[in-house]
């Protein structure tokens, strides 16, 4: 495979080995980063599929401890995030006019895979909207071993709002030519680990990942994004919907849920659970929005598990 090197950035201090990051470039022409930690003599693969506003670097920590359990790690920023290409004029806003067009980017992490030559068997982990695109890559015969999924975005969380409602705003937005603006409620086109008190935020309650996502994102700029656009939120409500019509795919799978989820539905991943024939629910008391950046007993908790279902 004939790729460029990409820039994958470390915070001062950090003497652990980078990721390999290079470009691909998707079939519609959008340039897409991947990172791939190779990790020594691994037995297998991870593809890790994130979530919304995220990128690489965010991941580095658990990569190593992955890597140190024998697997390689590859991911990805997907188009409109991170080092990869943005959609809009407006660099700051999540945006996507169809979320078919992930599975471009997945397409794209399988041939970087199998042009690496990276070990199988590959296992599929995916976080939050990456656990949406990961759950539509599987119905389309992503080929992987196993799926573990942490707060996956089945269904979003729409507060107050019904979903009725949501749905129509962001058809009129789009209907009259706003898809591309900040949806309320989304957090505009600021940075979440910047502009929220630790006190109050959503993902974690973990002081020394909070520290460390903050300081990345005032290092690195270029790598954040803020709110979703109209656009977004209408693709990513008719996705959920379309998703929870589907069949369970016939493969091992665990979840994780936490007891103080407010980001996505925690219904719509009991409902997915249940009708997964075998899947392991794991539901943590106190847990926010991300287990993998969380105090370092649920991480152990979410780690030992995913291994357990990775070495069976």
């Amino acid at each position: 495979m004939n790729v460029k090197d990409a820039t994958f950035y470390q915070l001062a201090g950090d003497t652990a080995p980078p990721a390999r990051a290079f470009w691909m470039r998707a079939d519609d022409g959008v340039r897409l980063r991947l990172a791939l930690w190779a990790g020594q003599d691994a037995r297998g693969t991870v593809l890790l599929f994130p979530g919304r506003t995220e990128y690489a670097e965010k991941y580095a920590p658990f990569a190593r401890r992955l890597n140190a359990a024998g697997y390689a790690v590859l991911t990805i920023d997907w188009r409109g995030q991170g080092l990869s290409d943005r959609l809009q004029p407006d660099p700051r806003l999540g945006h996507i006019g169809d979320f078919a067009d992930y599975q471009r980017d997945v397409v794209e992490m399988v041939v970087a895979a199998e042009a690496l030559g990276l070990p199988r068997p590959w296992h599929l982990l995916g976080h939050s909207m990456g656990g949406c695109i990961g759950l539509a890559a599987l119905d389309t015969g992503l080929p992987v071993a196993t799926a573990a999924f942490s707060a996956p975005m089945w269904g979003i969380n729409l507060n107050r709002v019904p979903h009725r409602a949501a749905v129509l705003m962001a058809a009129i937005a789009m209907r009259i030519g706003h898809g591309g603006q900040p949806a309320p409620g989304s957090g505009g086109r600021g940075t979440y680990f910047l502009d929220e008190a630790f006190s109050t935020n959503l993902l974690t309650c973990d002081v020394d990942e909070w520290t460390r996502l903050l300081r990345e994102a005032a290092a690195w700029p270029d790598l954040t994004i803020g709110g979703a656009s109209y656009a977004w939120l209408g693709a990513g409500l008719a996705e959920c919907a379309r998703l929870a019509a589907l069949p369970s795919p016939g493969l091992p799978m665990m979840v994780s849920l936490g007891s103080a989820e407010t980001v996505v539905s925690a219904a719509a991943i009991r409902d997915r659970a249940a009708r997964w024939p075998g899947a392991r629910l794991i539901e943590v008391e106190g847990l926010r929005h991300e287990i993998m950046m969380c105090l370092p007993e649920r991480r152990q908790l979410f780690l030992d598990a995913l291994l357990d279902l990775f070495d069976a």
